[in-house]
């Protein structure tokens, strides 16, 4: 009897003392966090600007310190500077840029501002500005089968694409037939009957995506509809999931007299393209070359990277053909390759400007740079024959420039994740004009923050150089040891880090760590803006999810910073970075102990058709009937769970629908698994004003069961706007 008590009171003893010793969050602990999120500490960072051409050549911009606010206008022409108190003092009497007329975020304006294009039941119509006369410029589309409609995948709007040609005469669209296509369904929570949203969302297991039919429409009185003599092609784009951007049909580049359209054909899989160049007058269409790939051809990384040069007739074209992505100058008569524009082991990400007249692009690119970063940005000037390579932007960091109009300057923004901006003027030769301002940080630096660590490590395979960033507390002891938490985002098109530029806060990460943690981001193997064959690393294996490269990167990391508590890792990630961490949960169960997985494509036969096929391909199955893309479908793995693991998503998720995750928590609920589910009813893929929700539940989820913890109960963010930012006398 005298044993039983005496177990009995060592167990009572360990269980007090194990509650003694659990830490207990208060609401100042996460004040001290939030003081970390960009809109809080904004308020601290002084000298930060975005110039702002005017049509004149000038420029203007607002800058913010502790104790002023003012506007300043500065000549790079003759080097004179003025201030005002506000922008309508500044720019009273200069030549401002002209304002664009208003008009409805669905009409497409024409470049002379005279006129828009617009849908009304599945046909295209025009309005003149100034009469308010509306044509109709199509009348035989129906429904499923109409003109410049946006209304497919994760992309559902009213907005027109068009393209229009320079002279404003002319425009180029599509009638897209998708009249064969399974529509997606959401359900809008409402007091009474629910509200159905349906819209066409193909997926990869359809036999057929989407068809567009091109057309030439002149847009005049008497509208005349020319059909381009050609079958009609795959809905998709050389850019990436759509085959717009910003409301304009990508991949058709004019002529300036708008007499002939050059426009690029890429298959489903995305991995032919086929430049063409049509008739204007006669829909009449000449095959110039055509490009084809193992695994997806894309013309670079946030711009479609060619561009037609009829006056010389002459094409510029993007190819990774080399591995690395390169400019190329063609032949637009014979389709043949003229000469190699760039070349080296890196990458032209985006042309920024063309002068046909001095035969010179303007371009950016990363990974040219000795010594730096792979991911900065530097621009470049080339001529057309490959020669006269000039490095315009000599900073160290990552580059953002703007050119003034007439082409003579350009603005350059530099910086680094932990070095802050500086911000120039230079002409177009490269040649320093002046230093406008260079961002100022001690009042941030004040209120304890702590910027990201870069680092460096080596992939999984040992064959790449990972980069990343490390976010620590800013009263790290490095004798004690902290939980780690990864924050993923798998890509392929994208990347965890994100910008490379300094933001002052990133997230949620420094937050994040003042509540404790060490948060980890890694740029993984498959991830763009580097190597082909580092983009295709993981070509169609996209469950992949750069984790083997996430670990070993922790693994090396640990080695050189020993307070990494790798027995305690936690993971999360948003829509792929979703996907990322329930896959993490579920095959790497010993090494990820607590993961919340936000919006996730846990199976990609559910997402819609055009992202999945271009990094997986399309569905094919094996000798045993199994899919491609079960096997990269987080609900077959869903059964290894052994973590702490929550599901979020939007009930409203018209971009990744919630049934991804109703997969993967049904999965869970058969195998008999632990796991926690929030859905937020009306939300889209992000979560608009649940976002600070969502925010201090994945504080309140790691401190629990990552740090064995109690957070306070039910705190709310608070975000203070930055009081200077409020504009005075611009009315």
């Amino acid at each position: 009897m005298q044993k039983k008590y005496l177990i009995a009171w060592l167990l009572f003893f360990t269980i007090s003392a194990n509650a003694q010793a659990q830490k207990t969050f208060t609401a100042a602990d996460y004040d001290r966090a939030a003081t970390m999120l960009i809109p809080n500490a904004t308020k601290y960072i002084d000298n930060q600007i975005q110039p702002q051409w005017l049509s004149d050549g000038r420029l203007w911009y607002r800058i913010l310190t502790a104790n002023e606010s003012k506007y300043v206008l500065y000549n790079p022409a003759d080097g004179k500077k003025s201030t005002a108190n506000s922008k309508k003092e500044l720019l009273e009497g200069t030549a401002a840029a002209p304002t664009p007329p208003k008009i409805s975020n669905i009409e497409s304006l024409s470049p002379d501002g005279k006129k828009v294009v617009f849908i009304r039941n599945w046909n295209l119509w025009a309005k003149d500005l100034s009469t308010g006369k509306e044509t109709a410029l199509t009348t035989d589309g129906v429904k499923d089968f109409g003109y410049a409609t946006d209304n497919a995948g994760w992309r559902h709007s009213a907005k027109a694409i068009v393209k229009w040609s320079p002279d404003s005469k002319k425009i180029a669209t599509y009638q897209q037939d998708q009249r064969h296509t399974k529509n997606m369904y959401l359900v809008k929570t409402t007091v009474g009957a629910p509200e159905l949203e349906e819209w066409k969302y193909p997926l990869p297991t359809d036999s057929a995506v989407i068809k567009i039919h091109r057309v030439i429409i002149e847009v005049t009185d008497s509208p005349k509809v020319i059909r381009l003599a050609l079958n009609a092609d795959d809905r998709r784009s050389t850019r990436g999931d759509d085959i717009s951007h910003n409301g304009e049909m990508d991949d058709a580049d004019w002529s300036d007299d708008g007499k002939q359209l050059a426009f690029v054909s890429t298959s489903r899989d995305h991995k032919q393209a086929r430049l063409q160049i049509a008739n204007a007058e006669t829909g009449e269409v000449k095959a110039i070359f055509e490009e084809k790939v193992n695994t997806q051809y894309e013309s670079g990384q946030g711009a479609v990277n060619w561009k037609f040069l009829p006056k010389t007739n002459e094409l510029i074209w993007y190819s990774e053909r080399s591995d690395w992505g390169h400019l190329y100058l063609y032949d637009a008569t014979t389709g043949k390759v003229k000469n190699q524009i760039t070349d080296g082991n890196f990458v032209v990400t985006r042309i920024l400007k063309i002068d046909a007249a001095q035969r010179v692009i303007y371009f950016e690119a990363k990974g040219k740079e000795a010594k730096q970063n792979p991911y900065f940005s530097y621009v470049y000037r080339v001529d057309f024959s490959g020669k006269n390579v000039t490095l315009l932007t000599p900073g160290n960091g990552h580059h953002t420039i703007s050119f003034s109009p007439d082409g003579k300057y350009f603005t350059d923004t530099y910086s680094q994740s932990n070095v802050p901006p500086v911000t120039e003027v230079r002409d177009i030769k490269g040649a320093l004009i002046t230093t406008l301002e260079k961002t100022d940080i001690t009042r941030l630096k004040a209120i304890g923050w702590t910027p990201p660590t870069p680092f460096s490590v080596k992939s999984a395979d040992n064959k790449w150089d990972l980069y990343g960033q490390m976010f620590t507390p800013s009263n790290l002891n490095p004798s004690e040891k902290y939980p780690v938490i990864v924050y993923i985002y798998p890509g392929p098109q994208g990347g965890s880090v994100g910008s490379w530029s300094f933001l002052g806060a990133t997230r949620d990460n420094q937050a994040l760590a003042e509540l404790g943690f060490v948060v980890v981001v890694l740029e993984g193997s498959c991830n763009p803006n580097r190597s082909k064959s580092f983009h295709d690393a993981c070509y169609g294996n996209m469950g992949e999810n750069t984790l083997p490269d996430q670990i070993a990167g922790l693994r090396q990391l640990a080695e050189k910073y020993t307070y990494l508590n790798l027995n305690s890792v936690g993971i999360w990630g948003h829509s792929g970075g979703g996907y990322a961490t329930a896959s993490a949960m579920f095959k790497y169960p010993d090494f990820f102990k607590v993961g919340i997985s936000e919006s996730g494509n846990h199976e990609n036969r559910n997402y819609e058709d055009d992202w999945g096929e271009r990094y997986i391909g399309l569905e094919t199955k094996g000798e045993m009937g199994v899919s491609n893309y079960e096997q990269q479908a987080n609900q077959v793995y869903a059964p290894n769970l052994k973590g702490k693991l929550l599901l979020v998503h939007g009930g409203m998720d018209d971009n990744v629908p919630p049934y991804n995750s109703y997969l993967v928590a049904d999965a869970l609920i058969k195998a008999n698994k632990d796991f926690d589910f929030l859905i937020f009813p009306n939300a889209r893929h992000g979560y608009g004003d649940n976002t600070y929700y969502m925010m201090r539940k994945r504080w309140d989820y790691f401190i629990q069961h990552l740090m064995q913890a109690v957070p306070p109960k039910e705190y709310q963010i608070k975000i203070t706007p930055d009081p200077r930012a409020k504009e005075k006398n611009d009315e």
